[in-house]
């Protein structure tokens, strides 16, 4: 990622370490370069120092210092904490928006911080005390992945049509059997398809081999008659193409999924292409395979996160039981 002149070079020298040591994705970085950012406009108002002028999301912090950073307190990070709930516009552009950040931005925001102090406590030993080694990340309530069904797949994959059918096809067709997420689709070249395995890069840069089923061996023959020739060297390559022959971005991944899902009319599900990557994990655990299997196979670092799926089962099982026409039959009604 990159960073703004102006920045304090104790935050450039933090984001060097967690893409040099932690080996966190460039997106995790940016997003608590976001997190820290705002942290520090709001200690700054805190404390008096901030141009009162200045609309909050323009405050510079290019003057946030050492001798700042140690005066942070652990109270200091609760009041962060109940302003992010309060008074943090939901969307920041929008006139109307709502106020309070979920429980599970909070919850990034949090983490970003506790990182950044345990840097400067326990690597840096630039402070005395870490005042967030005691901070709690809020719960945030379990939602259980929205995901479409087998018939909405095949219903989604038939609704594939038009100048690069054969490419859409077979994105959809790797979202829906792989379970890939959209950055690790986007990230694919040519060399990483040997036989009937894919190599997958994934969250800090953690390679997996996926198997590839029939399916999507049969849709990438397919397609690569009509892969288009990249233009620049970097994206030679690149296993998905633009049309501006350039390796395929997440946005316009992200725009093709929706598009497919309006004309599949499955708008109304919800569903994105980070779900198609739900529904891939919930068809398979359905149908016989392991949550270990699974952890591996969709790159969990944690059992935990995949245990979502075992819920999702239950809900279908007992969506199935109450299916069943006796279910609405009672034995007070059954007596003659």
């Amino acid at each position: 990622m990159s960073f703004d002149r102006h920045d304090p070079q104790i935050l450039i020298s933090f984001f060097t370490y967690l893409n040099a040591v932690r080996n966190l994705s460039s997106s995790t970085i940016q997003e608590y370069y976001l997190d820290l950012r705002t942290f520090f406009r709001f200690l700054k108002c805190k404390r008096g120092i901030a141009d009162p002028s200045a609309p909050f999301e323009e405050i510079e912090i290019s003057d946030v210092n050492l001798e700042l950073i140690r005066s942070v307190t652990l109270s200091d990070l609760y009041d962060f904490l109940i302003f992010l709930r309060e008074n943090r516009p939901k969307h920041h552009k929008s006139p109307t928006t709502m106020y309070g950040d979920e429980a599970s931005t909070r919850a990034r925001k949090i983490a970003a911080l506790r990182a950044f102090f345990k840097y400067l406590h326990s690597r840096e030993h630039l402070l005395d005390e870490n005042p967030a080694a005691e901070l709690e990340i809020p719960k945030a309530p379990k939602q259980l992945p929205k995901y479409l069904t087998l018939e909405e797949s095949m219903q989604l994959l038939s609704a594939v049509d038009g100048k690069y059918r054969e490419r859409d096809y077979c994105i959809l067709t790797i979202f829906l059997n792989c379970g890939l997420r959209v950055s690790e689709l986007v990230g694919l070249n040519l060399n990483d398809i040997m036989g009937n395995v894919m190599r997958v890069t994934g969250k800090g840069n953690k390679q997996r081999m996926v198997y590839m089923n029939d399916a999507v061996q049969d849709a990438i023959r397919a397609y690569l008659p009509h892969r288009i020739q990249p233009d620049q060297p970097r994206d030679q390559q690149a296993l998905f193409v633009s049309r501006n022959r350039n390796r395929i971005n997440v946005q316009t991944v992200k725009m093709l999924v929706n598009k497919y899902l309006n004309h599949a009319g499955l708008a109304h599900k919800e569903c994105s292409a980070h779900k198609l990557r739900h529904t891939a994990a919930t068809l398979m655990y359905q149908n016989g395979v392991d949550i270990r299997t699974l952890q591996e196979f969709l790159g969990h670092e944690q059992v935990n996160t995949t245990m979502i799926y075992t819920h999702i089962e239950n809900i279908t099982m007992k969506d199935a039981v109450d299916a069943n026409p006796l279910s609405k039959i009672k034995a007070t009604e059954n007596k003659k």
